[in-house]
């Protein structure tokens, strides 16, 4: 009878065993199979089963959560939401999540480790912590100036504080609200059929994801390039430039939008935008040069984050002659984001250099303390100091003398370059309307703020003054909210 017992116990003592081994395997080995796994909504349920942190902009939250007393609790509020919404992007239960919402998604949700003081505690409870908090560069001034300008037509704004690369402001119109996309029920459905079913694309953040021919604005590259390569050495020197300019290696004719261009100095030329002398430049400087000048104001950079990924504004760097005159003003394969224009503005109003532009000032626990700053960011010396003072002149004298006036702010220095950029088949496409600026407050030791504005269904008279009556007022209100409230993160 003992013997019986013995093997009973012996099986059962087997059974224990086999049961602790699949447990582990389970538990442990396959786990995050399982927690992977479409069919387990425990960690959806979880996560949709607090408040999530908000984003805050001039400290204040412009976002929130709903309490919906369902299953997945609760959900994204959005303040002021067709405003914000290329900076907060939306946190959709069904559609997932964009921009802010997606880049900060571990702090917001409360997944990041670094909001607990005990993180392996955490994960041995696989409990999570309260929502964080992402404190945001934005100036709220600046950014409803650039709202308000653009009026709801195509277009984009973006604007850089040029001594640390803060964004202040970024802009893409027409826009849409967050909100309708936050639950799962079939409202939210219809919302992202025609969201996605839109012509006029409401959702592309068309600051910092849509990519544009940058027009005459481009001319402030090719100035640096040929200032840093000695092909001008003297801004009031008059230019071999003929009007018009034939293209390297073709019978195609380069023309104007203003007479007088021939042989003009890059002075005037850059005041009035000569096309047939910026064409000519860069040619003179080579597409080594030009292309080494681009990249180091940030084109062809393809690792670009805000913390979220930036569309790369490109600078074609196999090219013949002739199209190397085109991509010198802004034309052929040359496209820039509104973000890498105002990056060009911030560098001459930066003594030349580049720094790099973000969107996050700091995160931290709902209790307020410092989870993470934005810290040093990384600098690129774009042009030579000198070379960036004598631009700051040039941009200066479009605005007080030029196709820029309509940027002038009372009391305040003011820099800008305007363009027209060409497009559609032929060039039969209304041109886009461009400015870039930067702006010094009478009392300011240094430029306050760069702007870069685009307008995509502009009208179009005449080249580059377009940019100069429609995209100009809307770089002004920017540039004065910031000048004139100081631009400072409350």
């Amino acid at each position: 009878m003992t013997r019986y017992i013995r093997h009973a116990a012996v099986f059962c003592a087997l059974l224990l065993a086999a049961l602790l081994v699949n447990a582990t395997r389970l538990q442990v080995v396959q786990s995050r199979t399982y927690d992977d796994s479409p069919a387990n909504r425990r960690a959806t349920i979880a996560r949709y089963g607090q408040p999530r942190g908000d984003i805050l902009v001039g400290g204040r939250p412009v976002t929130g959560s709903r309490d919906t007393r369902e299953q997945l609790r609760y959900e994204r509020t959005y303040a002021d939401g067709p405003l914000y919404a290329p900076v907060t992007g939306f946190a959709s239960q069904e559609y997932g999540t964009t921009f802010l919402e997606h880049a900060e998604d571990g702090v917001l949700s409360g997944a990041d480790p670094m909001l607990s003081p005990l993180p392996l505690w955490n994960d041995f409870t696989r409990s999570r912590n309260p929502g964080g908090d992402v404190v945001t560069t934005i100036d709220p001034a600046a950014q409803r100036a650039a709202y308000r300008g653009l009026g709801g037509r195509k277009g984009a704004v973006a604007a850089i504080e040029p001594s640390t690369g803060r964004i202040l402001a970024l802009v893409s119109t027409p826009s849409y609200d967050p909100a309708v996309l936050s639950g799962n029920d079939r409202a939210v459905a219809r919302s992202w059929a025609r969201l996605n079913g839109d012509a006029d694309k409401p959702m592309l953040n068309r600051a910092a994801r849509q990519t544009y021919p940058p027009g005459s604005t481009f001319k402030v590259v090719t100035a640096a390039a040929a200032l840093d390569a000695g092909v001008i050495t003297d801004l009031d020197e008059p230019t071999d430039s003929p009007a018009p300019y034939r293209l390297p290696g073709t019978t195609t004719t380069l023309t104007n939008e203003s007479d007088g261009c021939a042989d003009l100095s890059l002075r005037e030329a850059f005041k009035w935008s000569c096309n047939t002398v910026f064409a000519k430049l860069g040619v003179d400087v080579g597409v080594r040069d030009m292309a080494a000048t681009a990249q180091a104001f940030g084109f062809n950079d393809p690792a670009l984050r805000i913390p979220f990924s930036v569309a790369r504004s490109t600078f074609d760097t196999t090219m013949d002659k002739a199209q190397l005159a085109l991509s010198s003003i802004g034309q052929y394969n040359t496209r820039a984001t509104p973000l890498q224009m105002a990056m060009v503005s911030a560098a001459v109003a930066n003594g030349g250099q580049v720094r790099e532009p973000y969107l996050v000032e700091r995160t931290t626990r709902t209790g307020g303390a410092t989870v993470a700053t934005a810290g040093a960011r990384p600098v690129r010396q774009a042009m030579h100091p000198a070379t960036a003072v004598r631009l700051k002149e040039l941009m200066t004298d479009v605005v007080r003398e030029g196709t820029g006036g309509n940027a002038a702010i009372p009391g305040a220095t003011v820099g800008g370059k305007t363009g027209t950029a060409q497009h559609g088949i032929l060039n039969s496409g209304t041109p886009y309307a461009w400015f870039v600026s930067w702006a010094q407050g009478g009392k300011d030791l240094e430029p306050k703020v760069a702007v870069a504005v685009v307008v995509e269904d502009a009208s179009a008279f005449r080249q580059d003054i377009t940019g100069g009556g429609v995209a100009a007022p809307i770089a002004r209100a920017v540039m004065a909210a910031v000048v004139n409230g100081g631009g400072q993160l409350q």
